[in-house]
């Protein structure tokens, strides 16, 4: 057969393929709009979390973006990671971008370790939108001045305090403050609201120290429980990956030379925006009932969900999640080869290796001695 001959059959079949997968993923999608959905972010002010309620206003959410740092405020935050100078990384910055991009954002200036802080914000805003939708935890607060890698016996008590505080013991107390009205929420309304709990790989693999794995352990471990309970009221929850991200901070780290040391050595000009998350974010809230409600309590990978709904990052890339084989061989497996051999790997190998997922099992080895 020639190939014109071949190239005549096979277009159709493809173009048959195409359409059955946009078919099969708009199927999965509910066909209610954003508009008039209300969300809450915490940890708005900078960051995933920045990007997230960015994204959402592009969905034409009603974005409540939390966070301590505020235009109002007259002193410095403490524990807040430096950025580069002039950058306007504040609740009221982030509300009137979620607006600039069709939402409607709302500035909630707050200190979360501050007990019961969150459940007055949440009363007040059900009271005043009268649903809940969304709520996104991403706040979070790491020990300054000191390092995160180190063994656990040698690091004191302030970095469990930290790392686990705002990162896990105030996301639980949102999670319980936001659920009544969630589960009202989706009585009156009929949709299926969603609590995202950001997360990361930490949770899966030995990253950084014992308090931080602990804590994204237990992160992934309150979104399937919860899962469990608020199932039978139909509101889900899941926890999100994020990989390696851009973050204002990180890119701090690299200006000022303390990257390679802190990351141990990865290569941020490949990570993702804090704009990819929220992508992520929007696609799982327009997912309908049934759909979403089948990913409750999973862990969910921005850059595996990238690859299954067909979204890239704000410069058109699709960076590969960390699990796959894509990302661990250049960042891991081949310098330690290149550094054993004294000599590089050819570039036809590096530029052939697959996108393929190594299973959870094997990427939750302990890390190599």
């Amino acid at each position: 057969m020639k190939a014109h001959s071949v190239s005549a059959f096979l277009l159709p079949l493809v173009l048959v393929h195409c359409f059955i997968n946009v078919i099969a993923l708009s199927n999965r999608l509910s066909p209610s709009m954003s508009q008039g959905r209300v969300a809450v972010v915490t940890g708005a002010s900078r960051g995933i979390g920045r990007g997230i309620a960015v994204q959402l206003g592009s969905e034409k959410f009603t974005v409540y973006a939390l966070g301590r740092s505020s235009r109002k405020s007259s002193s410095p935050i403490p524990r807040q990671r430096p950025v580069a100078e002039g950058l306007d990384l504040t609740v009221e910055s982030t509300a009137e971008e979620v607006t600039r991009q069709g939402g409607q954002g709302h500035a909630i200036a707050c200190d979360l370790s501050k007990d019961n802080e969150i459940d007055r914000i949440l009363a007040e805003i059900f009271a005043e939108e009268g649903r809940l939708d969304l709520v996104v935890c991403s706040a979070y607060s790491v020990p300054l001045g000191t390092s995160l890698r180190g063994n656990f016996w040698e690091q004191d008590m302030d970095m469990w305090d930290t790392v686990n505080g705002v990162g896990l013991r105030q996301v639980y107390a949102a999670c319980r403050a936001a659920a009544p009205s969630m589960i009202e929420t989706a009585k009156t309304t009929k949709e299926t609201p969603l609590i995202c709990l950001v997360s990361s790989f930490g949770g899966k693999s030995y990253t950084f120290n014992v308090a931080y794995g602990v804590g994204k352990c237990a992160i992934d471990r309150l979104a399937t429980d919860m899962a469990y309970q608020l199932k039978k009221h139909g509101v889900a929850s899941i926890s999100l990956y994020p990989g390696l991200v851009k973050t204002e901070g990180n890119l701090q780290m690299l200006e000022d030379g303390s990257w390679d040391e802190a990351s141990g050595g990865l290569d941020l000009s490949q990570g993702e925006s804090p704009a990819f998350s929220g992508k992520a974010v929007v696609q799982l809230a327009k997912l309908k009932e049934e759909d979403i409600m089948e990913r409750s309590g999973n862990v969910e990978v921005v850059a595996e969900l990238a690859n299954e709904f067909g979204f890239t990052d704000i410069d058109g890339s699709q960076p590969p999640s960390i699990r796959s084989l894509r990302y661990l061989l250049p960042n891991f497996v081949f310098p330690q080869i290149e550094k054993e051999a004294g000599k590089p790997i050819p570039q036809w190998i590096k530029s052939k290796v697959p996108d393929m997922l190594v299973p959870w099992s094997v990427f939750s080895s302990p890390p190599p001695s």
